[in-house]
């Protein structure tokens, strides 16, 4: 995803940082390196040596800083990217079961019912067009329980580090 304009809000302490197709916020806080009423921000651009994909944020003295989007997407709990992150953490397992399986390849295709090609783009984890079935299915082939645990969300402040 593209970032087209980003900018500061100081009286939100957040950036404002607009894509093709909406406005997201992230706040100063969630910095590395946040400003401070003695180091405010000089400047913020979108950052063309990231594709366009991240911000970098000057301060006052110099110090600099940058903010990907996947960072802003997190924050803002953006469920196409939270899709993705289920979806790449399912593909990581895939492969690391597919390395200890005594299962042939052929094997496995056959019996998920599918085409050589279709099975190696399951095991691409930046494929994102894969479902999250067929990674399943994948992943019952080589003998995986895969258990979806729903709770209830701990705020950021008192998770332990």
């Amino acid at each position: 995803m593209k970032i087209r304009s980003v900018k500061h809000n100081n009286r939100k302490k957040a950036f404002e940082i607009k894509t093709s197709s909406r406005t997201l916020q992230f706040p100063y806080s969630k910095l590395d390196l946040p400003p401070s009423a003695a180091d405010s921000i000089d400047r913020v651009y979108v950052d063309k040596e990231l594709a366009s994909e991240g911000f970098t944020y000057e301060l006052k003295s110099g110090k600099s800083g940058t903010v990907h989007i996947e960072q802003v997407l997190e924050y803002n709990q953006d469920p196409s990217y939270l899709r993705d992150v289920i979806l790449y953490k399912l593909t990581v397992e895939a492969q690391k079961r597919l390395e200890k399986s005594a299962l042939s390849k052929r094997e496995i295709i056959r019996r998920l019912g599918t085409s050589a090609t279709q099975f190696y783009r399951l095991l691409d984890q930046k494929d994102y067009q894969t479902s999250v079935d067929q990674l399943l299915s994948l992943l019952h082939v080589l003998d995986c329980d895969v258990d979806l645990v729903i709770r209830t969300k701990t705020p950021s402040h008192t998770r332990a580090s």
